[in-house]
């Protein structure tokens, strides 16, 4: 059964393999998957000495899929699929361009760890090559967290035996692409996970958590942080001349505003432990100034955070520029509770709360503060994370 049969052509055998998941029960959840972009067999070993994806086309080194069995070959076909599937390349550019051989490990052990889960049921069905990277440690983590834990590692010089990735993963074709043709990509993608999803659910199939996760509905993270905003600051329809109506201004009236237009103070609570990127700080910190312009508040708060809160920065009336004057502070571990700790030590009061971290925070967190509050997730984050109070939205690109 695991002979391998080298009179047949590699490209008759990856149709085979391909045909042979999207008909499984338990695999036919990829069949859309498999079935989009192009999957083709490169000849010259210097341009494919492996397999690659470049998170929509599948691309197989001929030298390499000729020494691997049927189940192998239909291994590599998950693994190019898996990183198509779960949006590896579009979702984690930002830490390819910070250290492209640890996110690629990060990524090979995110879809190796389903492909090996699926080997122990059914073992001639699919089969993880030699050398393809695998820790059971890293079970249902995300990228971003096996990133950082293999960053860490790396530091503690603790790093070197664990080999290198199984292929490549190709990032250029979609830095080159529009805003619009990477949005397609995206919801071609969505629309296969959806697919796969419906076939898989009349077969009863087994589904890993982080598929799961993906086929939840999704919902804009911005949209739902806006309805926050708004709700949590909305006074009374009381007037007040502490501020001048500003949609009357450019008219030279000069009319008291409402409650609704004098928004106290907001506190922004961010984590910056060794997970968090600059880049998921950036995309809240835009979206925070556009709400700042929309509806000022007096003040906002900003409080760096890990295991301690390090420092803060208050910013009031004028929000153009808040975002390149942001300073982060920190890098080390994570504990949430020290946010409540500091606002209690100081006396803080705000009218609202928004709490930006990945998740991975320490259990039984001691929260005592007592004010609306929203947790955002950063994409990739604990999807499990269960808030202390307030309510929780996952940052979703």
């Amino acid at each position: 059964m695991n002979a391998i049969p080298k009179q047949v052509d590699i490209e008759i055998r990856l149709k085979k393999a391909h045909i042979k998941l999207i008909k499984h029960p338990e695999t036919c959840l990829y069949g859309g998957v498999i079935l989009m972009g192009e999957s083709s067999v490169v000849d010259d070993p210097k341009d494919c000495p492996t397999a690659y994806t470049d998170g929509y086309n599948k691309r197989y080194g001929r030298t390499f899929m000729e020494k691997l069995t049927d189940p192998e070959i239909a291994g590599i076909v998950l693994h190019e699929n898996l990183h198509v599937l779960m949006k590896h390349i579009p979702r984690h550019r930002d830490l390819m361009k910070e250290n492209r051989m640890l996110s690629n490990m990060a990524m090979d052990y995110a879809a190796n760890d389903i492909i090996v889960e699926l080997n122990k049921a059914h073992p001639t069905l699919a089969a993880l090559p030699k050398g393809g990277l695998y820790d059971p440690m890293f079970q249902g983590w995300s990228v971003r967290r096996i990133y950082e834990y293999l960053k860490q590692e790396n530091k503690r010089g603790q790093g070197g035996n664990r080999g290198q990735p199984m292929d490549e993963h190709d990032d250029q074709p979609f830095d080159s692409m529009s805003e619009e043709q990477q949005g397609q990509v995206k919801r071609d993608v969505d629309d296969a996970i959806h697919q796969g999803g419906i076939l898989a659910g009349k077969f009863g199939a087994k589904i890993p958590r982080l598929i799961k996760e993906l086929m939840a509905p999704q919902v804009d993270w911005r949209e739902v942080l806006q309805e926050f905003w708004v709700s949590a600051v909305r006074g009374s329809d009381e007037l007040t001349w502490r501020r001048f109506n500003k949609h009357r201004l450019a008219d030279d009236y000069y009319l008291p505003s409402s409650i609704n237009e004098t928004v106290g103070e907001v506190i922004l609570a961010i984590d910056t432990s060794g997970s968090i990127s600059n880049d998921d700080i950036g995309k809240v910190a835009t979206h925070i100034r556009e709400l700042c312009e929309s509806v000022t508040p007096e003040r906002v708060r900003v409080l760096w955070w890990d295991t301690k809160v390090h420092g803060e920065q208050v910013f009031e009336s004028n929000y153009d520029n808040i975002t390149s004057l942001l300073k982060p502070m920190g890098g080390g571990g994570t504990r949430v509770g020290c946010v409540s700790d500091y606002i209690l030590s100081k006396n803080l009061t705000a009218d609202c709360m928004i709490v930006f971290t990945d998740g991975y925070v320490e259990s039984g967190i001691d929260w005592k503060v007592n004010v609306p509050t929203l947790w955002l997730i950063t994409e990739g984050g604990h999807a499990g994370f269960r808030p202390p109070s307030g309510s929780k939205i996952q940052i979703n690109g």
